[in-house]
Formats: structure tokens, C-alpha cells, sequence
């Protein structure tokens, strides 16, 4: 490929990242986490995410959510209680798992026809990341958390506590090892449940260990065929420990980072083709921020989780439009870069090249509509990872998707 080039280094890449963490109100630097909060603050935090929807919600059976469900979630969400001064907790998630508006596992929607997209589902929460706790749920079976990028409820059993000081030891060491596949499992092992098959996303990354450190008995398996990496998990009263596991050479994964260049920006969005669509990383799938999250997490640069706040934020260079700036659009349509991330109301793709003219797009999405050759109008689903053509695609009847690009960023 002509221009594959290093668009950024490891340096560079850091720089980035700390930038976006001292400028943007989205994503959190957890190594400058107070240990205190004020309740205000606290409670500023909660409200984000959990309050009462302001247009009408089903639950999956058709039963409307009504006042006294609502009223039944804040009491759970407990704010009463906290206090004045809070002193945060620290951990590290144990296992991919949902982060929710509310302490529940209910789920509900805005309408009946629309099964798939769970409305207190905000996001994913993946092994190894970290956690600040700042509050309890009523029932006691949830926290409120904060990780990197989003603030909300997440259940204590995918969360073990820990010492803040022994979980940044662990989450800075080096060597790394990067998941690159779009998931990877760990090696199956009969002795130790808490290591065995634990599902990894693209883009966690774990310490890498040696024979010298852990022996060459690895829960039964000589580690020679596989990396052996440093895993969190919960021990009986929810505390941290950290244990030994494999990961089997065969399996997508680096040490290290990828480097970020244009091909493999293309390598990794491509590694999720057809996964089924999943709103706030549901369905053991992502959405479309998720995808695109996921991909440029291979290669170290994080970003805010929606893409409203991606496409908002200053993170990478943006090109902005406003609703009238048709032929901005246009030209900055003829200068695009590979992975060049194209922000419309609601949804992000990524551009991956053109032909005949035509740019095309990958992107996590749910419907599809277009006029055909004959001028009728077509609504489909396509629910998945799917690559198309951009210029298309309809927002509405009345609205393409090329009048809604409100920003372009390219990270570089």
C-alpha cells in the first residue's frame, strides 16, 4: 500500500492520550484520581446516567415503564447515603461485562419493535481495566464506577477490590501483551475457573510473565506454546489477587502495541466484519463507538466512549460542518485518509478507501436505507459490522447521510 507509513509513535501516542485526558470532560485520567470526592460531585456523576427517561419506555413483554418504576431504580441508585466526603475505592474488572443507568439488569426500551437496543445500557467494562468505586447500590450487589472513559453502575461480582497503589503497579508494567484479534480467550484450564476461557476484547492489554517468574506448571500446561500473562481476579470476599494464565501463541495477540499505520488500521477494523451489532457493547458485540474505540485501542490511542463526545471533542484534528456547508463536505469527501472517521447525528464510520470514485465505509450498524435505481425508497437492517458505500446511504427520506457529517477527525 503507497503512504503506509508510521502515523504516529509510541511517544506520540502518549502525548495524544494525555492531551485528550487533560482537555476532554469525557475521559478520565485515572492516575490523577483524587482519593476524596465531594457528595456533589458524586451525585453530579450518578444523575448523568441515571434518571428517569423523558419519553415513554417499554419493557420487553410491551408493559410501559411507569412513574414507580422509576421510582422503585432511585431508590436503588441509594444517593441518599452518600456522604458529604467520599472516600473512593479502587479495583479492577474480572470479566467483560455490561455497565448500567441503573443498579438492574432489567431492560428497557423505546419501543416494542426495538428488541436490540437495551436503553440502560451504556457500555462494555473488560478485564483489566480500572476502576474508581464511589458508591454502592442499596441491594448492595452493584457499584457505581468510574473507568477511562465513562461513569456508571457495573455488578460487584465482575469487580475485585484492591489497593490503588498495587493496581497501578499493575497496570503500567511492562512487557505487555496486546489483544489484537477481535476477541481471544484464554487457554482452558481444569484447576483455576477464574483464568479459564476468559473472553478478552481487542485492545486489553495484560503483563506478560515468564517461566522464570511462574515455573513451567501453569494449571496443568507447560507454558512453552503460549504467553503467560499476569490475569486480575476476584477472590472469595471480592478482593484482587492475580494469577498466572496462558494465552496460546496461535492465538491474535502482540506484545506490545501495534504499530499505527494505515494497513493495519484496515486489519483491525476488518477483524470484526459481520459481528452482530450490539448497543453499548450488548450481545457480547459493540456498537458503533465501541467498534471504532476497540480498533485505534489496538495501537494505545484511547477516546471518549459516545459518538456524540467523539465527534464533538477536540481528541484528534477535526474538520467541523455546519448544515449548510454542502460543498466543505464535498471537498473534504475528496481528501479523505484511510481510517478517517466520519461523524454523523447518532453514528460513527470509518473510511477505508474508494472505488471508481465512490468512497466506502466500515461501520457497526443497525439500518440501511437508500433510493434505489427506480427512485423507490428502501429500508433494511443490517445490524453488523458491514462495509458500504457512503454516498448512498439515507439518514431519512428527506436527508442523506452526507448532509448530516457534522465532523471528520483524522488521528494523526
Amino acid at each position: 500500500m503507497n503512504k503506509d507509513l508510521v502515523r504516529l509513535s509510541e511517544q506520540q501516542i502518549r502525548d495524544l492520550n494525555a492531551a485528550s485526558f487533560s482537555n476532554d470532560p469525557n475521559i478520565f485520567q485515572l492516575d490523577d484520581f483524587p482519593n476524596l470526592m465531594a457528595q456533589a460531585d458524586v451525585i453530579a456523576l450518578i444523575d448523568r446516567v441515571s434518571q428517569p427517561a423523558s419519553t415513554p419506555r417499554v419493557f420487553p413483554d410491551g408493559g410501559s415503564v411507569e412513574l414507580a418504576d422509576y421510582a422503585e431504580l432511585e431508590l436503588a441508585a441509594n444517593r441518599e447515603v452518600v456522604p458529604e466526603e467520599v472516600s473512593v475505592q479502587w479495583g479492577l474488572v474480572v470479566e467483560r461485562v455490561s455497565m448500567r443507568s441503573y443498579p438492574t439488569h432489567r431492560r428497557i426500551l423505546k419501543n416494542i419493535d426495538d428488541q436490540d437496543l437495551d436503553r440502560f445500557q451504556e457500555t462494555g467494562a473488560f478485564p483489566g481495566q480500572r476502576l474508581a468505586i464511589l458508591h454502592e447500590s442499596a441491594d448492595g450487589e452493584w457499584w457505581f464506577a468510574v473507568n477511562y472513559h465513562y461513569a456508571a453502575w457495573i455488578p460487584k461480582r465482575a469487580v475485585a477490590l484492591g489497593n490503588r497503589d498495587e493496581i497501578n503497579s499493575w497496570f503500567h508494567k511492562q512487557p505487555r501483551l496486546t489483544v489484537t484479534g477481535a476477541q481471544v480467550r484464554t487457554n482452558f484450564n481444569p484447576e483455576e475457573a477464574r483464568t479459564s476461557e476468559v473472553v478478552l476484547d481487542m485492545g486489553i492489554s495484560l503483563p506478560l510473565l515468564s517461566a522464570a517468574d511462574v515455573g513451567h506448571n501453569v494449571h496443568g500446561q507447560n507454558p512453552y506454546a503460549s504467553h503467560i500473562v499476569s490475569l486480575p481476579i476476584r477472590g472469595d470476599s471480592g478482593n484482587l489477587e492475580f494469577e498466572p494464565t496462558l494465552i496460546g501463541r496461535a492465538q491474535d495477540v502482540t506484545p506490545g502495541k501495534l504499530e499505527y499505520r494505515p494497513s493495519l488500521v484496515l486489519q483491525q477494523a476488518f477483524k470484526f466484519l459481520g459481528e452482530r451489532y450490539g448497543w453499548g457493547h450488548d450481545y457480547n458485540g459493540r456498537d458503533c463507538t465501541g467498534f471504532v474505540g476497540e480498533v485505534y485501542k489496538s495501537f494505545g490511542i484511547l477516546m471518549p466512549r459516545n459518538s456524540g463526545q467523539q465527534g464533538n471533542s477536540d481528541f484528534a484534528p477535526t474538520k467541523r460542518f455546519a448544515t449548510e456547508d454542502h460543498a466543505a463536505r464535498a471537498e473534504a469527501l475528496e481528501h479523505l485518509n484511510v481510517g478517517d472517521l466520519i461523524y454523523i447525528p447518532g453514528h460513527v464510520m470509518m473510511y477505508i478507501g474508494e472505488v471508481d470514485g465512490e468512497p466506502y465505509v466500515i461501520h457497526d450498524v443497525t439500518g440501511l436505507s437508500y433510493y434505489r435505481s427506480d427512485e423507490s425508497y428502501y429500508q433494511g437492517t443490517l445490524s453488523g459490522v458491514s462495509v458500504t458505500p457512503l454516498k448512498p446511504l439515507q439518514l431519512s427520506k428527506e436527508k442523506s447521510f452526507i448532509d448530516g457529517i457534522y465532523a471528520i477527525k483524522t488521528i494523526i
